[in-house]
This record gives C-alpha cells, sequence and structure tokens, in this order.
C-alpha cells in the first residue's frame, strides 16, 4: 500500500487509539467522570458540580474522591462530619440516586480502578484543588489516589481540570501552576463571575461548576451565555 492511498484512514485510525485510550471527542461528551475535592474553601462549588453530573444523562459513572482535609473544610461549610453517605449529604438527599452513579472511592486505596491507565476514565476534575494537592500533582508525588488518579490523566493525555483556591499566591503556587499546566492540566482557579449579577451564593457556585462542565465537554443547557 503506497502513502497516498494510507493517507484517508489516518484519521480513523486516530479516532479508534482515542477511543481505545478512554479519551472523548470533540461533539462526544465524556462518559465517564474522576470528580476530586481536596483541603480549599469551596465546598459550594463542588455540591454544585455533583448536582450537575448527578442529574446530566450524557455521564454515566463518576468516581468521587475527598481527602481527609476536605472532610473537615466540608464539616466546616457544609455542616456535615464523618464519611456515613458522604455524597448523598452533600447533595443535601438520602444518596439513593447518587450511588447508581456517583461511586465514592478512598484516598488511601491507591488500587482503585481510576489508579490505573486501563480504566477508561474520560476527564478529571479536582475541585477545589488546594495548592498542596497541586504541588504534588505537579511534582508526580502520587502517594494517595487523587494525585495518582491525576498523573495518569496526564500520563493518558486525557483532560485534567484542577480549580485551585489561594490567595495571595506565592512564586511556589505560581512555579507549580505553570508545571502542571505544562504537563498538560487545565489550571481552572476557583474565581465566580459576576457580570450576570447572581442573586445567591448558590447561583454563583452553580454557574462556576457549569463553566467547569463545558469546559470538559459537557455545556449545560440553563448555563448562563453572555450575549453582548
Amino acid at each position: 500500500m503506497t502513502s497516498s492511498s494510507a493517507t484517508p484512514y489516518a484519521p480513523q485510525f486516530e479516532v479508534i487509539l482515542l477511543c481505545l485510550a478512554g479519551g472523548f471527542l470533540p461533539n462526544h461528551p465524556p462518559r465517564n467522570l474522576t470528580i476530586a475535592t481536596t483541603g480549599a474553601s469551596g465546598a459550594i462549588f463542588l455540591r454544585h458540580l455533583l448536582l450537575a453530573v448527578e442529574r446530566d444523562a450524557r455521564v454515566e459513572t463518576v468516581n468521587f474522591i475527598a481527602s481527609d482535609s476536605a472532610l473537615r473544610v466540608m464539616a466546616e461549610e457544609l455542616g456535615l462530619k464523618g464519611r456515613s453517605n458522604l455524597v448523598g449529604r452533600i447533595l443535601g438527599h438520602s444518596g439513593s440516586r447518587a450511588a447508581l452513579k456517583i461511586k465514592e472511592q478512598s484516598n488511601t486505596d491507591i488500587g482503585a480502578n481510576v489508579a490505573s491507565g486501563s480504566y477508561p476514565a474520560d476527564a478529571m476534575i479536582v475541585m477545589p484543588c488546594s495548592v498542596g494537592t497541586l504541588a504534588r500533582i505537579a511534582n508526580g508525588v502520587a502517594a494517595q489516589l487523587i494525585e495518582r488518579a491525576a498523573d495518569v490523566s496526564l500520563k493518558e493525555k486525557r483532560p485534567l481540570v484542577l480549580c485551585v483556591r489561594e490567595t495571595p499566591l506565592n512564586k511556589i503556587h505560581i512555579r507549580n501552576m505553570y508545571r502542571a499546566a505544562d504537563a498538560g492540566a487545565t489550571v481552572f482557579p476557583l474565581i465566580p463571575a459576576f457580570y450576570y449579577h447572581p442573586a445567591s451564593l448558590d447561583e454563583m457556585a452553580r454557574e462556576f461548576a457549569y463553566r467547569v462542565l463545558a469546559h470538559v465537554g459537557l455545556p449545560q443547557a440553563d448555563a448562563f451565555r453572555w450575549k453582548g
């Protein structure tokens, strides 16, 4: 077969390889998400992210990982204590519906499904992402599941969104954001918009979660869109 005759088949071959690798294509929304939360302020944003993916029929599976530090922040900001029915309490219901789609993984389980590149995760979101978690991801320190799953996303060239929350930023934070971005992550600081005049904290957090989901290929029908 000549090189010219092989050329038309190259795009299809790339499509097959991408699908086998667990990636997704433009106009092909991710079906399998990994969502992690760490010990930075902003649990309300996580709540609205989980609510959105729970009701989004395009999303089939969500592997959810909370660090120990995240549990303390959620206790302060959402009034949650302990791990019992954690996802259901974050979402504000019994959890029976969420349990069908959102599976909680232990951050200490380095052998969980998302720790392997052969597991077909389509994208990963860390919301909020502490600067400590950012540092470990940026420097390849993968001692626990959140960092390992992020490391897998980078090595498999899958979307990784880090919703970093810290202020002010020192040079170490900025260098680590550069390192993470240079490795393929999207640094998506947890900075909400105000130009649409949100009426409540919940509306502000929901719109930010929608922006993140749109970035990974899951635009939400009721999201605010600037018309100019």
